[in-house]
């Protein structure tokens, strides 16, 4: 039998996941305890689209195992051993905002829980692909340093600098720099899954997301861009702004073009490798541009207040170059734009509205 193990599966790129590799998987397992909902509040809650797992797909499995439980994950793998062939680890505390007051919580699940599935997969599974989804906070703030210019709606990259064209690749420093503590645990996980790579020989691919969104999103206020904004936009509800006049630009990836990257390193896995993966030049967009978006897919005027103050360690401007995983894997292309990814996240709020 031909086992998927994937950790977050009721969250936004771990249901993606799923989807995607039950119709690849004779079983897919779902490791979810819903600690989004503890992090974020009741509204963020992950309960709604694990029930739709478990009620649409008869090979889905789901476990509401804490990946703090080194035991409990262990029984898991000691039950199934090498029949798990594909681990997709998404599991985590995704706010750098929220880090800052739960700094225990946020280590123990991103950097400890991200140990404890590898060691795991190196004792029961040695040969599994392990995917990784770490993040652009590893960067740290220094994205900020580039050379930026002011335009009427974005914070740009001057033309002249070789980011220009496709973005930032994977050789800017992670060092050196104010992370968040949300990116020092990541840190800590992405260099893990990177030494269980060359040291082991395990497959680990470490894929560090931009915006990473979709209709399967729970947003809330401190995570979940696009979500959070539309969800604003449609209810009507007060946004702010934090800092860099809204002109800041974020990359947004959709849920399923991620989760085709996974696949592609699933077919063709290599060992310790890191990949950007964000929208790249193909889906970015600033706070000003998204919410006119928001407004024209709505039909609102949102409600918009703009701080001075920054949130700590957010970048002016982040544009993922997808330029390497684009040359090991040639048939990949993202297909989901920011009004398209709009529209359906939209389209899905009215579904549950009405449900």
């Amino acid at each position: 039998m031909d086992i998927a193990l994937i950790t977050g599966s009721g969250g936004l790129i771990g249901a993606a996941s799923v989807r995607h590799f039950t119709a690849r998987f004779d079983r897919v397992i779902g490791i979810d305890n819903d600690m989004r909902r503890v992090f974020f509040g009741e509204e963020a809650s992950t309960r709604w689209q694990a029930e739709r797992l478990k009620e649409q797909l008869p090979n889905y499995v789901h476990h509401p195992v804490d990946i703090r439980d080194v035991a409990a994950l262990e029984r898991i793998f000691q039950e199934h051993g090498t029949d798990i062939k594909l681990i997709v680890h998404t599991a985590a505390q995704p706010s750098h905002d929220k880090a800052a007051d739960i700094p225990f919580l946020d280590f123990e699940v991103n950097a400890n829980g991200t140990l404890n599935m590898l060691e795991l997969t190196r004792r029961h599974c040695p040969q599994a692909v392990f995917i990784f989804t770490s993040t652009n906070k590893v960067y740290g703030d220094t994205p900020n340093e580039l050379p930026l210019v002011e335009l009427e709606t974005r914070w740009e990259i001057d033309p002249s600098h070789p980011y220009h064209a496709n973005g930032i690749d994977e050789r800017m420093s992670i060092d050196h720099s104010k992370h968040s503590l949300f990116g020092a645990s990541k840190v800590a996980a992405d260099v893990m899954a990177q030494e269980y790579g060359r040291y082991f020989g395990i497959r680990t691919g470490i894929f560090r997301g931009g915006c990473l969104t979709g209709p399967g999103h729970s947003g809330a206020q401190l995570h979940g861009f696009l979500s959070y904004l539309m969800k604003c936009a449609m209810d009507r509800r007060p946004y702010t702004i934090f800092g860099y006049k809204g002109k800041q630009v974020r990359d947004n990836i959709h849920a399923d073009d991620l989760v085709a990257m996974f696949d592609a390193f699933y077919r063709a896995p290599r060992v310790a490798e890191v990949y950007n993966a964000g929208g790249g030049r193909f889906a970015n967009c600033s706070m000003l541009e998204a919410i006119a978006i928001c407004e024209r897919i709505t039909g609102n005027r949102m409600q918009v207040t703009l701080s001075d103050q920054n949130r700590i360690g957010d970048h002016i401007w982040y544009v993922s170059d997808l330029s390497r995983f684009k040359q090991h894997y040639p048939g990949w292309q993202p297909r989901f734009g920011i009004e398209a990814t709009l529209i359906q996240i939209h389209d899905e709020f009215l579904a549950r509205q009405r449900a």
